[in-house]
């Protein structure tokens, strides 16, 4: 059984909010937080530089995911809170910490001035191989940003939480990524909102100019498909408030643009054995490069 949240730490500022949120998300699930840090040594000639010696990384290396630590306590003082100190390949060392936890948190780096983030190499390699859900989480994200503004329009965690999205894929739903996002949407006591995008079939398009009733009756079909998907999880979690949304178009386009009113998006991504490549769809890549909330990717067959 997994027990473990793991936030991985670079000391970048994007992967000290990935680490503020999966202490919100271990509190959250009663769970224990473990930070990892992997120390990639710099080759022999760079670290005779004065300014980049060995001994300096390791120390500075070693101090950071320490004061992350005590920062974290502050906080949440009850916290069961481990340091693993890793050597070698970022991408393998986190990879196989992920064997071990129930999802695995890192950063994503910012787009100046822009609604959205970049995935980095690491974190992308990460989502695109781990069997378990990886959750992506750009710079600057805080706690107030997953609930809603109180009744002064100010920032506040007191308040409800926002939605959690899920961006699903109707035509061949999955359950493991339909429950987690029902687990979300539980823990926060919140509404869960499903997308399910859709494009129309080359050859309707013509015929929609003059034909209207056609696109209603492919949006009831949508619907419909949705509605089948999602009929059991609504039994399973009764108290869970949900929306169900077919809107025509790039699915990725809408989610990344419900994301600026979610606490969390969620998608997923089929796990294939395939050696090379970057395994993760159009879809979900989209998201991960745009959306503004945090974004978590489950993997699943």
């Amino acid at each position: 059984m997994f027990r473990t949240v793991v936030a991985g730490l670079d000391g970048s500022s994007e992967s000290r909010s990935a680490t503020d949120w999966a202490a919100r998300e271990a509190r959250l699930r009663g769970l224990p937080l473990t930070i990892v840090h992997v120390w990639e040594p710099i080759p022999p000639p760079m670290a005779q530089a004065p300014l980049l010696g060995a001994e300096t990384q390791q120390n500075w290396a070693e101090r950071m995911p320490r004061e992350a630590a005590d920062a974290i306590r502050l906080r949440h003082p009850d916290m069961e809170l481990t340091i693993e100190q890793r050597t070698g390949d970022a991408t393998e060392a986190l990879l196989d910490a992920a064997k071990e936890a129930e999802l695995v948190v890192l950063g994503s780096r910012g787009l100046s001035g822009i609604g959205g983030f970049m995935v980095g190499s690491v974190g992308l390699s990460v989502a695109a191989h781990s069997e378990r859900p990886v959750v992506l989480v750009r710079a600057g994200e805080q706690a107030t940003d997953e609930h809603k503004q109180d009744a002064d329009g100010l920032p506040s965690t007191e308040t409800p939480f926002r939605p959690v999205v899920l961006g699903l894929d109707a035509n061949s739903p999955d359950g493991t990524l339909i429950e987690f996002a029902f687990e979300e949407a539980a823990r926060r006591g919140t509404r869960l909102r499903v997308l399910h995008g859709w494009n129309l079939p080359p050859y309707y398009v013509y015929g929609l100019t003059v034909d209207i009733e056609l696109q209603d009756e492919i949006v009831r079909q949508q619907a419909a498909l949705l509605a089948d998907a999602l009929k059991p999880w609504r039994q399973k979690f009764p108290d869970v408030e949900v929306s169900e949304e077919v809107p025509a178009g790039s699915p990725g386009a809408r989610l990344v643009d419900v994301s600026r009113e979610a606490s969390l998006v969620v998608v997923g991504r089929r796990i294939r054995r395939r050696p090379f490549g970057a395994h993760i769809g159009p879809v979900t890549h989209a998201v991960l490069h745009h959306a503004v909330a945090p974004v978590t990717v489950v993997p699943h067959h």
